[in-house]
């Protein structure tokens, strides 16, 4: 028997969403998709960028972003493992592994952290500050042409539903990992 060809069938995706402020017009949800497809097409992007930029410092993306995170919260003393994890939204085992490497190479420096002896402190080494003020211009002009077509006030809009999108994924992770150990669960 010859299976069914449904290739002239009309289908019509049904909302992958369901609240209010996601649907438009007739309730549909087709902004929102295309906002997801625009989102994982920049988020891409920046993951280009950010490995482009690293390889300019001979390391990874990620280790680059962890390199620019510690520049920007080290002040004079230096900055925690756990605010750097913190503030990249990952472990603090993720962050000690990854400056491990960045120790090896000489981009970074770690010292016991005073107040907290069994923690440590992190700040750029001269060689990894120099390493950066050689890329600075580089990344100025990609960040410029990256969000160069946003006005002040998109900008700000821009920084608060992101700041929004980070809580909601959070809760949705979360959500899909309870989904995840049930269905392990009930095997």
């Amino acid at each position: 028997m010859k299976a069914q060809d449904n290739t002239h069938t009309d289908y019509s995706l049904s909302a992958t969403v369901s609240l209010a402020a996601l649907l438009n017009g007739k309730r549909s949800d087709r902004q929102f998709r295309q906002l997801v497809r625009n989102l994982l097409t920049v988020a891409r992007r920046i993951e280009l960028a950010r490995d482009h930029f690293g390889r300019g410092l001979n390391i990874t993306g990620p280790q680059y972003n962890l390199l620019m995170t510690v520049a920007e919260f080290q002040g004079v003393a230096g900055v925690s493992v756990g605010a750097v994890a913190q503030a990249m939204h990952v472990s603090s085992s993720f962050v000690t592994a990854e400056t491990g490497k960045l120790l090896e190479v000489g981009l970074v420096r770690k010292r016991p952290n005073p107040s907290d002896r069994r923690g440590a402190l992190l700040k750029l080494s001269s060689l990894g500050r120099a390493k950066i003020h050689r890329l600075l211009a580089e990344i100025r002009a990609v960040n410029d042409l990256f969000f160069g077509r946003l006005t002040a006030g998109s900008f700000g809009a821009l920084c608060a539903g992101t700041e929004a999108l980070v809580e909601g994924s959070r809760e949705a992770m979360q959500y899909i990992a309870r989904m995840e150990e049930r269905a392990e669960n009930s095997l």
